[in-house]
């Protein structure tokens, strides 16, 4: 009796070509740059394809209908934003590890908050967010993928900085993920009262002058009780 041992092969799991992912980031950001201009109820399959680059079959083949185009390209932009946003922490970290002179917190936090304001103004970060607002009704789903799960990331990395700040002596003892929101929300309610929901371009003199008053008020509330104080 033969066998067919010696010519038997194993199969090996087949991960996505590098064209294939390409070709399905072009489309993402394709969709959600259509989605922006025109809403998700205007915005078709046949423009999105086109400004892919590519077949309008292609889409479909790679994302399916036009909610999961929609929901796919809206979890990419919250990546994107998102990432921006952790760069900016990482960057102030690194000046902690550089041994930045601890007389410069003030600065160096002012520092941070303008580069977050920055991020937040950008183009990308508007349209996510008036994209969220706008169908909101039709996908809540987002609402968590877009400022729960990833705000929270950003959060989380902040609250550990300013962990090290406290422990350090550098700011007061605190619940450092409680002052992590409020430095966050003394940058974010200014903002978006002052640029009128990303419908104008607020200055970069504005914006550190922001950041200056959002720092001012963070440090009234966390920075380190002065020597000598006390009841």
């Amino acid at each position: 009796m033969s066998g067919t041992r010696g010519t038997q092969t194993t199969s090996t799991p087949r991960t996505p070509s590098r064209g294939r992912i390409d070709k399905r980031q072009a489309i993402l950001g394709a969709a959600f740059t259509v989605f922006a201009r025109r809403g998700y109820a205007r915005a078709c399959m046949e423009e999105i394809a086109e400004v892919a680059g590519v077949a309008k079959h292609t889409v479909y083949n790679h994302l399916g209908d036009k909610e999961n185009v929609f929901r796919s390209a809206m979890e990419t932009a919250a990546d994107d934003v998102m990432d921006r946003n952790l760069a900016v922490v990482d960057l102030f970290a690194a000046e902690d590890a550089a041994g930045a002179p601890e007389d410069d917190l003030t600065a160096r936090l002012e520092a941070l908050a303008h580069r977050l304001l920055l991020r937040c103004c950008d183009e990308r970060s508007w349209a996510l967010k008036r994209l969220l607002h706008a169908e909101l009704a039709r996908f809540p789903e987002l609402l968590e993928v877009v400022r729960g799960r990833r705000a929270s990331r950003l959060t989380d990395a902040l609250a550990d900085r300013l962990a090290r700040l406290a422990l350090s002596g550098r700011l007061r003892p605190c619940d450092p993920a409680e002052a992590a929101e409020h430095f966050l929300a003394l940058l974010t309610g200014p903002l978006e009262t002052r640029s009128r929901l990303g419908t104008r371009a607020v200055p970069d003199e504005e914006l550190r002058r922001v950041a200056h008053a959002a720092v001012r008020t963070f440090l009234l509330a966390y920075g380190p009780a002065p020597h000598g104080g006390g009841a």
